[in-house]
């Protein structure tokens, strides 16, 4: 039986001024330094290269990919990741996210959701980026991780991550929201989606990170409510992205979980097991991305729900 909660189609954005973003690398600890002028050329193919793999993989797996291209103007280092500015949902409703960096906030595109509402039928949008003017932010799903199953929102606090905003997400969508505060190298992580990923049958998350032992409790508590089998990472797991994974179908109803080589070879055998137990798994390199970014596969993909 197809699994409806599991999207079998994503939107990625292929990237054109790829690169180290300084307005987001000051609460991103994930993220390198940025790069001199003199590679930039180079580190905008790699991550070109690493793209169209990335890509290509998903095809030849069956998954339904809908790929943007970058504009040359206005310049969007991290263009790559749709997601923290656009989600797709069943019911054909779209919204649209305050964003933290200025920079980011020209990701938003009006003539990729002019695609859905005009090709796809998207007939609700509601937008969220006035809050901007009120340095009230949400990045889409990097803020929020979803069980869609069970209605709950799942969020780290963080200055990308205002629970203002998750608030109004809560009552347009009519989900249960549970908020914590999580850490990591004396940064509150920025995105929920680097330490926690939700499957149909377990949830990766680092407990580690999580500052309040009240807050784990009550994680904990809510994913035993709903039968959720807790693959618990590491802090140095967690760095090497192996909460930013994310499990769709193929059009043909398979479970995939996708991840990058570098989560993939800091899993042991029984997470991947666990993980793998009724999914195939996709490991894809993206190191360049991974490196510049401080974002991996799952921030690449924007699930389309119909």
């Amino acid at each position: 039986m197809i699994n409806k909660h599991l999207t079998d189609t994503v939107l990625m954005i292929r990237p054109k001024n790829f690169g180290s973003n300084p307005e987001t690398i000051s609460n991103n600890a994930f993220q390198n330094s940025p790069i001199s002028e003199a590679t930039a050329q180079d580190i905008q193919q790699k991550a070109l290269e690493e793209f169209d793999l990335a890509l290509r993989t998903l095809q030849a797996h069956d998954v339904n990919v809908i790929v943007f291209e970058d504009r040359d103007q206005p310049v969007c280092p991290d263009a790559i990741f749709p997601n923290n500015w656009i989600s797709l949902h069943g019911g054909k409703h779209l919204i649209t996210y305050p964003m933290y960096a200025p920079s980011r906030r020209a990701e938003r595109r009006n003539d990729i959701i002019e695609f859905f509402e005009k090709e796809h039928g998207f007939t609700k949008r509601y937008t969220f980026e006035y809050l901007e003017e009120e340095n009230q932010f949400c990045e889409g799903t990097g803020s929020i991780v979803l069980d869609r199953e069970n209605k709950i929102m799942y969020a780290c606090l963080s200055e990308r991550t205002d629970i203002r905003v998750l608030d109004k997400f809560a009552v347009v969508k009519g989900y249960r929201k549970i908020c914590f505060h999580a850490a990591y190298a004396n940064n509150a992580i920025y995105h929920t989606n680097v330490m926690m990923s939700m499957g149909d049958k377990y949830v990766v998350i680092c407990m580690d990170a999580i500052l309040e032992e009240s807050e784990k409790s009550m994680l904990l508590d809510s994913f035993k409510s709903t039968q959720k089998t807790v693959i618990d990472i590491s802090l140095e797991q967690m760095a090497n992205f192996c909460g930013n994974i994310l499990q769709i179908r193929s059009q043909l109803g398979e479970p995939i979980v996708v991840m990058s080589d570098s989560a993939y070879g800091k899993y042991d055998a029984k997470q991947l097991d666990m993980i793998g137990a009724n999914s195939k798994i996709l490991s894809i390199p993206i190191p360049t991305i991974e490196k510049y970014s401080g974002g991996s596969i799952r921030c690449m993909l924007a699930e389309v729900h119909f």
